[in-house]
């Protein structure tokens, strides 16, 4: 039924009918494009937001390295009431006191969630702790100074086959959770709104309904008005087809430059069935 009343229509409405699609079909992809770039420009700004974490965590590990070597410095004093007289030292407090400041800030950019925040706060349990140890193992000589160094640079344990994280020193702790936020900035660069597995399928949709309306418009014009189908239309089609591709290519492109393309595929789109539409006028 509805092909027969697309077959006895009058091409001009036929006309006016396909005309509208390609518009939608432009309005739709607009929206898509805003929508996509939105939710990726999202997940893009976290993922920023993760990295400037881990770069805080990697100062805090080296932090760390320098709070275990100040400390072995003053673990090769061999009289037991100068070490006790030194403490810690300065250089193992300040490092110590970087450490806190850097997880801190790398609290602000964490990625990883509620499990993120979880082991940022046990390594600083497990820096205050490591704070505490030193100062009590100087008071008791020299071979306990070694032994809260050796902690503080401990490796993973090992369960089965595998390592466990979370179960080494302060220094193997850090670099555990550097490697907690580089997962999940991974897994916010790869969300949905920027797999290509979903984006092509997105854009690829209208952009096949778009290629039917031009063939079925360019199939009008040739056998009912006798004339070529206009270049405006043949311009519209790759401008849009472009604007589909690079934002399954960048994973999004910019609206900035989406935007204006698809303007003038659409004023393109308009402009092409303008002429076939003037020859004839019907009366209200």
């Amino acid at each position: 039924m509805t092909r027969r009343r697309l077959r006895d229509s009058h091409p001009v409405m036929v006309l006016r009918w396909l005309r509208a699609g390609l518009l939608s079909v432009l309005a739709v992809t607009t929206l898509l494009c805003l929508m996509v770039e939105d939710r990726a420009g999202d997940q893009i700004a976290a993922s920023d937001r993760t990295k400037g974490a881990m770069r805080d965590i990697d100062q805090a590990h080296e932090q760390a390295v320098k709070a275990e070597a100040a400390l072995m410095a003053v673990s090769r004093i061999d009289d037991p009431v100068s070490i006790a007289l030194t403490g810690a030292g300065a250089d193992f407090t300040d490092a110590a006191s970087r450490i806190s400041s850097h997880l801190t800030s790398a609290t602000e950019g964490n990625g990883a969630g509620r499990r993120g925040l979880s082991h940022i706060q046990f390594v600083q349990g497990q820096l205050a702790t490591s704070v505490q140890q030193a100062n009590a193992a100087v008071l008791d000589g020299a071979p306990a100074v070694v032994t809260v160094c050796e902690a503080l640079r401990a490796p993973r344990e090992h369960e089965g086959k595998g390592a466990v994280r979370f179960t080494g020193g302060l220094e193997q702790s850090l670099l555990d959770l550097h490697e907690l936020e580089s997962d999940a900035e991974k897994a916010q660069l790869e969300s949905d709104w920027r797999d290509r597995r979903l984006l092509w399928p997105l854009f690829m949709a209208p952009l096949t309904v778009m290629l039917l309306l031009v063939g079925a418009t360019a199939r009008v014009v040739t056998r009912r008005f006798r004339r070529y189908p206009s270049p405006a239309l043949a311009l519209a089609l790759p401008a849009t087809a472009s604007v589909d591709v690079l934002m399954c290519v960048y994973r999004p492109l910019d609206a900035a430059i989406a935007l204006p393309v698809l303007a003038a595929a659409g004023a393109l789109t308009y402009l092409a069935y303008r002429p076939r539409l003037a020859e004839y006028r019907f009366p209200r």
